[in-house]
């Protein structure tokens, strides 16, 4: 198990349906944005938007990805999503399978 910090990255991203969801995920896939996404569905959200609270239930995708593809991932999910400011936020993976995190690497280059 590697413990110092990894240049893979998890990034979340909400969307507002399983097929946006879908969709999104087999694009980042595809396109070796993202070794793996996983797709956890029917997630609650709470947020203030436009100055109203907000209540929505969203699907969480998680991406796995290299640091060095996190524009590029970025960049597209903006073109794909419905959203106008869809959430992309990117956490660093300090410490993981070092087999797994070579994966990730591997099937994430360009």
């Amino acid at each position: 198990m590697s413990t110092t910090e990894s240049d893979v990255r998890v990034v979340l991203v909400t969307a507002p349906d399983d097929e946006t969801s879908l969709r999104i995920a087999r694009a980042l896939v595809e396109e070796r944005l993202a070794a793996c996404v996983n797709i956890v569905r029917t997630v609650r959200s709470v947020y203030r938007w436009e100055g109203e609270i907000q209540e929505d239930s969203e699907v969480l995708l998680m991406a796995k990805t290299r640091a060095d593809r996190c524009e590029a991932l970025a960049s597209r999910v903006k073109a794909l999503h419905p959203y106008e400011l869809p959430e992309v936020l990117v956490l660093p993976v300090t410490a993981g399978s070092d087999a797994y995190l070579e994966w990730v690497k591997t099937e994430s280059a360009p």
